[in-house]
């Protein structure tokens, strides 16, 4: 058993692109962990779609054995946690699992949103913190400016930061000292009844579920009987081991130990992330406190373009949600896209990234409706629901008043773009909290509506800043606002997939913007086809695209006018049955390109 005090588990946070991934591979390079010719790029980041995007979706766990300057050999648990605020949920998990963390802070940028959000997530775990300053090969690196800013931003002491360039090698080694130097040894009694958390769990076509756990105290070993606290089902354990990256099984696990079991689990949701797993008998009587549960912000309807891959949809959601506990989903129906689900997600990219795994892993083709936030409906007898999807909006004869969300939102922008930035939040119906200067750089608090942000909020601060602005949110409650339902009729037909919840204000602009959109990538039909956004009975805004003319009268020559004429009249009385009867088909592109706000 490995004695306490020669076990470090810790985390790597940063904002996104500070090198995380590349300092992860750099330590398990310096210590041999993986074989040369096994090495390669983000060696953690395992999903194709994370190689691709060049970012990390879900937190890796990897044992390191590291020999320190006393000659003693240290046991290493490190965990390589996401960037974006999509998936926040992520960190605050790993955190729960280990005792400190290097704050990795890119040197030539300095502290972005982000840090702050994961650094202060670290303090809320009791983390002990040290911090990294990386990228130090760049031309560009300014370690004193930004350890100085760290002391400012942040109040941590940065006098002693660790010099690194995870690119080139340079400082690794003496990284893995200062985690053995100053980030504690986990605590935990080997005698007491077994505690262990259940931190992630993923489903494996071979192994069955495959169980993340920080064992707290107590020891677990192969063919144990364990109990999870929370849903009360019984295991028989099969395999234990840890990850180096690859797995590797062991005999047992001890206290302050990162490793993973199986125990033939046929369904993922008998391992709920944050539960305790304690023996069948003389186990442990008080669970562990457990994660707060995650709240989907961001929801929309995913449908299937062909209605025969509904249950493969089904198949495919249910194994996605078993990774990731922040994924929610529900089955709904809608008159033009049929059977489908109503999904629930921490974010836009969230959203994107589930999307795009489904198509890829599974070979579905998805139509996705308009994304949307919770609403709350203050009825007039004095009920209140939550309104998921627009298209569910009761009748406004009974409602009271409309509450949307809203968030606080944290931008750090240099100087130059403040304007801009300030003009973006403005456009928004933002509220302005505070505005303070880190050094060059302005940090920005806007009190914004979450509907405003959801859609293309983060590309728009992107483009107006060329870049350089970084973002963060955290939820903050909901507050009543003059909100109202607008829907598109296509050719007199509501299209439920295209209803969005806008400000009264704003409407009109945004009907107009919507309808002008649609009329250039719908596709023409043999008929006319009016367009029109609508508020309750009244119609806002309305464009219509032409129909395409075949030319009836190109075999009739000779003769009077008369012939002509009563052929365009036979073919305008047939453009008229057609549009009665004719289906408007809407392509998929229309569906997301109609609601991005291009300004």
């Amino acid at each position: 058993m490995t004695d306490l005090a020669r076990i470090r588990n810790f985390s790597i946070v940063a904002h996104i692109d500070h090198g995380k991934s590349t300092l992860a591979d750099r330590l398990i390079q310096e210590t041999n962990t993986v074989a040369a010719r096994d090495m390669k790029e983000q060696l953690l980041d395992s999903m194709d779609i994370e190689r691709e995007r060049g970012i990390t979706i879900k937190a890796n766990t990897v044992r390191i054995d590291f020999t320190a300057s006393d000659g003693e050999t240290y046991i290493l648990n490190l965990i390589d946690t996401p960037g974006h605020v999509d998936f926040a949920y992520e960190v605050s998990r790993s955190m729960r699992a280990v005792e400190g963390s290097l704050l990795v802070v890119d040197s030539t940028q300095g502290v972005e949103a982000q840090t702050l959000a994961n650094v202060y997530q670290a303090i809320d775990a009791d983390h002990e913190i040290v911090p990294v300053l990386n990228k130090i090969d760049l031309p560009a690196s300014e370690p004193e400016r930004v350890a100085e800013q760290i002391e400012d931003v942040i109040g941590i002491d940065a006098s002693d930061a660790l010099l690194v360039s995870a690119k080139t090698g340079e400082g690794i080694r003496e990284t893995l000292q200062a985690i053995v130097d100053h980030l504690p040894a986990p605590q935990g009694d080997a005698d007491s009844p077994l505690k262990a958390m259940l931190v992630d769990s993923w489903y494996d076509a071979y192994l069955g579920v495959i169980v993340l756990v920080r064992i707290i105290d107590g020891r677990l070993r192969k063919g144990d009987r364990i109990k999870m606290m929370a849903g009360g089902s019984v295991h028989h354990v099969d395999r234990i081991g840890v990850f180096r990256p690859e797995m590797t099984t062991i005999d047992a696990l001890g206290p302050g130990e990162i490793g993973f079991l199986t125990a033939s689990i046929k369904q993922v949701r008998d391992t709920r992330v944050g539960d305790t797993i304690t023996h069948e008998k003389q186990g442990a009587t008080e669970a562990l406190p457990g994660f707060q549960p995650s709240q989907p912000v961001v929801f929309c309807g995913l449908f299937p373009v062909d209605s025969a891959q509904f249950e493969d949809l089904r198949d495919a959601i249910e194994k996605l949600a078993l990774n990731d506990a922040s994924f929610s989903f529900e089955v709904e129906s809608s008159a033009a896209l049929g059977f489908g689900f109503r999904c629930g997600f921490l974010g836009l990219l969230h959203l994107e990234v589930i999307r795009d795994r489904i198509e890829r892993e599974y070979d579905i083709d998805l139509i996705t409706t308009a994304p949307s936030v919770v609403y709350h409906i203050h009825m007039r007898d004095g009920e209140t629901t939550e309104l998921h999807n627009p298209a569910d909006m009761p009748d406004l004869t009974h409602v009271d008043h409309i509450e949307e969300p809203r968030i606080k939102a944290t931008i750090l922008v240099p100087d130059d773009y403040l304007g801009e930035v300030l003009k973006l939040c403005q456009e928004r119906r933002g509220i302005q909290l505070d505005l303070t200067y880190a050094g060059p750089r302005a940090m920005v608090v806007y009190d914004l509506p979450l509907n405003e942000v959801v859609f293309d909020f983060y590309d728009r601060l992107k483009s107006v800043t060329k870049g350089y602005a970084s973002f963060d949110y955290q939820m903050t409650g909901y507050r009543e606002d003059n909100l109202v339902k607008m829907q598109v009729l296509v050719n007199e037909e509501p299209v439920d997939a295209l209803s969005i919840m806008v400000h009264r204000d704003r409407a009109e602009t945004r009907g107009r913007a919507m309808v002008e959109k649609l009329k250039e990538l719908i596709p023409r039909h043999m008929f006319k086809i009016p367009i029109q956004a609508a508020i309750g009975g009244k119609v806002i805004a309305r464009e219509t695209l032409a129909a395409l003319r075949k030319d009836v009268t190109a075999k009739c020559y000779g003769g009077d006018a008369t012939r002509k004429k009563k052929l365009l009249e036979k073919q305008k009385a047939g453009k008229k049955k057609m549009r009665q009867f004719g289906r408007v088909e809407i392509p998929q592109s229309a569906f997301i390109n109609a609601l991005k706000m291009d300004g």
